[in-house]
């Protein structure tokens, strides 16, 4: 995999995830593999595809629950596609969605064959991010409750929680920013200089933490 620097956007899971939150007619599983498949095209680099793939046999791989994957899918993709209305169990769904990743790879090098990473951890950037969404955690959980555009997810932070708990602070800090973009949850600037230093220290581009979806106000200390 190229390094994370080389990511100008958000990447992985949580970058497919915020493609498919822009299409509002986005309704079943071929359509949505369809787009997926779409932007990995779109991307072009084969690293693109291995991030997504590698965020997904992680989260598969985990011991989350069937109902905290589906609120941590909801969430990220602003609920442009339910896997349940389609009569898919989440782990099955993302089972789907790794398929799709490893055909795209193979068509680029036949011998392509899924390597299990082991992220190294990192027990005080776990603790950080856990920080940060404690102090978003009351926001959050009343927007995700209360959501015009996404049915009502009360077990949202404590599925992120649960999240960087098992999959420690990068895949973690991703589904923990896309949540707080997907609600617009109001920050700080310096909630927003934390937020950016986990991000470097995680070997981020800026443009990860910061795309301009971020609900930063100037008067707001936090």
């Amino acid at each position: 995999m190229i390094p994370r620097q080389d990511f100008d956007e958000d990447f992985g899971l949580t970058g497919l995830t915020k493609y498919l939150a822009m299409h509002l007619d986005l309704r079943d599983e071929p359509g949505c593999l369809e787009l997926a498949t779409a932007l990995l095209e779109h991307q072009g680099n084969p690293a693109y595809a291995e991030e997504v793939l590698d965020d997904v046999e992680r989260l598969t791989r985990s011991p989350l629950t069937d109902d905290a994957l589906s609120a941590l899918w909801l969430a990220a993709c602003n609920a442009r596609f339910d896997p349940a209305r389609s009569g898919l169990r989440m782990r099955v769904w993302l089972d789907r969605l790794a398929e799709t990743c490893t055909a795209h790879l193979r068509r680029n090098d036949p011998s392509f064959e899924p390597a299990r990473s082991r992220p190294a951890d990192h027990p005080d950037l776990r603790e950080a991010v856990l920080a940060e969404l404690r102090g978003v955690a009351p926001a959050l959980a009343e927007k995700a409750v209360g959501s015009l555009c996404v049915p009502p997810l009360p077990q949202l932070v404590p599925s992120l929680e649960a999240a960087v708990t098992a999959l420690g602070p990068d895949l973690g800090f991703r589904l923990v920013l896309r949540a707080m973009k997907v609600y617009f949850v109001r920050i700080g600037p310096a909630r927003l200089a934390r937020l950016e230093g986990i991000g470097r220290l995680l070997g981020y581009h800026d443009r990860v933490v910061e795309d301009g979806n971020l609900n930063i106000r100037s008067d707001l200390e936090d």
